[in-house]
Formats: structure tokens, C-alpha cells, sequence
């Protein structure tokens, strides 16, 4: 499945484009602010998460950015399952922060979550990472009130997450649904 937004391409990572996925997100800055991604991050853990074999309408995306020498990797946004919820993530390389590509990738894989039928979609960020939670509010997502906690293999710990929802729209699939999304993706 491939998207394409004002700035950024989405689309499936290469086998060969781990050594590239590696340097991005082996940054101890990055890995501090992910709920999910191993720590220490090692350069077949890059490997192992392009050729994993994706669920049936959950999405992951490399974002990249076009240049007129091909497409520039700076990060990763996607859709998962986590206790019966359909969940959000994302992350962009830190060289590439506060240009808006966070928002715009979110918003892309957003589209991509209402035209596969979902109507709610969950996120979260760590309680001392604010610019996750600017870029889910921009993109129109309501915090919930609620903090979570959540083991950070990046800090090694337990660390609150702040809780974030989003309607996307009646006539879509409600998180009890959502399990079996027909396969209407485009390969």
C-alpha cells in the first residue's frame, strides 16, 4: 500500500533499506520517546521489522520524503493492535523535526485507517514528549484524560502515556469490529 500526502511518500520498507532504518532509528533520542522498539536497537532488529509479515488492515509505512534523487527514509508511522484496540504510532527522525512531517504522516495514515472502515483510532504519547501530543492534536485527536503506563525498553522502565483518541466518523468499524477489516488495501 503506498500513500502519497503534500510532501511525503508512504510506503512498505525494502529488505535493503535496513542499514538505513538502522542509523535513524538507533538514535538513544528517538528510542527514548517509542513504547515499542527495542533498545538497544541492533541493526537485524531494522531487518527483522521491514520483513515482517503485516497484519491484514494494519498498515506500516515508511515516510519518506521525495528529492530529485529518489526518496529520503525519515521515519515511520503505522497502524497496530494493542488490547483489542486499534492503535497508532510514529516516529521521525530527529534531523527532520518541526517541519510538520509528523502531522502530515499521521493525517496520511489516518485517511488510509477511514477508507479501510475504522472509525476509532487510539494513540499515546510518553508524558515528557509534548511534541507527540502537538502533533496527534493537530491531526484532530482529543485526549482522553487518561495516563497509562508503559514499559519503555528505550528508558528501560515504566513511563506515563498520555492517552489520545479520535473519531474518524460514523459508518466506519468500532473496535470490536476491527479484527476482521475486509482486505480492500491496495498492494
Amino acid at each position: 500500500m503506498f500513500i502519497r500526502s503534500e510532501r511525503l511518500f508512504l510506503r512498505p520498507g525494502w529488505p535493503e533499506e535496513s542499514q538505513e532504518l538502522f542509523a535513524l532509528i538507533r538514535d538513544e533520542e528517538i528510542a527514548w520517546n517509542l513504547a515499542s522498539a527495542r533498545w538497544p536497537y541492533k541493526a537485524g532488529d531494522a531487518r527483522e521489522f521491514i520483513v515482517k509479515l503485516q497484519e491484514t488492515g494494519l498498515p506500516n509505512f515508511f515516510v519518506t520524503l521525495p528529492t530529485q534523487s529518489g526518496a529520503k527514509l525519515i521515519g515511520c508511522a503505522g497502524l497496530a493492535r494493542d488490547r483489542g484496540e486499534t492503535t497508532l504510532g510514529y516516529w521521525i527522525a530527529r534531523d527532520y523535526w518541526g517541519h510538520g512531517y509528523a502531522t502530515e504522516a499521521v493525517r496520511a495514515v489516518l485517511g488510509t485507517a477511514r477508507a479501510l472502515g475504522y472509525r476509532r483510532i487510539v494513540a499515546g504519547h510518553l508524558h515528557d514528549n509534548p511534541a507527540s501530543g502537538r502533533v496527534l492534536a493537530k491531526a484532530g485527536f482529543s485526549p482522553t484524560g487518561q495516563t497509562l503506563c508503559r514499559y519503555s525498553p528505550g528508558r528501560g522502565a515504566q513511563a506515563a502515556s498520555v492517552r489520545f483518541e479520535i473519531d474518524l466518523g460514523a459508518g466506519g468499524r468500532g473496535d470490536a469490529e476491527e479484527a476482521d477489516v475486509p482486505s480492500r488495501m491496495a498492494a
